[in-house]
């Protein structure tokens, strides 16, 4: 009696699940074409080279009322000499019981400051903010949540654009690289142009590794005591 019970209650569970997933996202998993210009924080001059990547994820049921994210695809892009970038819509079927989630993103160049860790502009944004960001033009204006100070206010900005800081010192150079960092087993054939720039930095920064980090707070090309 109890174990009919629990199935009885698991089903009502799972079906309250599927109720409230809008139904647009059933089994159809679909983003916009996401577009930006990234450039220098301090001068506004455009920086070419970086690699911007997209990150599509999806939920799926877990057992009773949980549910568990996953990265469904992953795709990635170099800036122009502007500084432009541009990711096509991308549009799949998952499987029952999955439906679509905030695509995230990274943006890094050598040198500067990372996306969404250490960027000038815009101020820190929710992942659902951060995907309307990028797929509302470029410099178009919009209302977002962005965190300031202790908490979330809405705040007008211009989409699409994304302002990098040139990083001074080794210790800055080295946390930037340790935060261009993706969740999950990524196969590196997904991510060609992100792995080699993130190993190419890797073997710069590797002499430095050596030393006590206190020691690093020091400008890049100088070498520790």
């Amino acid at each position: 009696m109890l174990t009919k019970l629990l199935i009885g209650l698991l089903i009502v569970i799972s079906f309250s699940i599927i109720l409230s997933i809008p139904s647009h996202a059933w089994l159809t998993y679909h983003k916009p074409e996401f577009k930006g210009q990234v450039i220098n924080a301090e001068t506004k001059q455009p920086i070419d080279g970086a690699v911007v990547v997209a990150v599509y994820n999806k939920a799926t049921m877990g057992v009773g009322a949980g549910s568990m994210s996953s990265v469904i695809n992953i795709r990635e892009t170099l800036t122009d000499k502007d500084g432009m970038f541009r990711i096509p819509s991308y549009t799949t079927l998952i499987q029952p019981f999955s439906w679509e989630i905030s695509a995230s993103f990274i943006i890094f160049k050598p040198g500067y400051g990372t996306f969404p860790k250490q960027h000038k502009y815009p101020p820190g944004l929710s992942l659902p903010d951060q995907e309307i960001f990028f797929s509302a033009g470029v410099g178009a204006e919009r209302s977002l949540k962005a965190y300031v100070g202790w908490r979330y206010e809405d705040k007008i900005l211009k989409t699409g654009i994304v302002e990098l800081p040139k990083l001074k010192t080794w210790i800055e150079r080295i946390e930037s690289h340790e935060s261009a960092y993706i969740d999950g087993d990524i196969p590196d054939s997904k991510i060609p142009k992100f792995r080699l720039i993130l190993k190419e930095e890797d073997n710069y920064l590797k002499p430095m590794y050596r030393f006590d980090r206190k020691k690093l707070n020091i400008p890049v090309g100088e070498f520790p005591k």
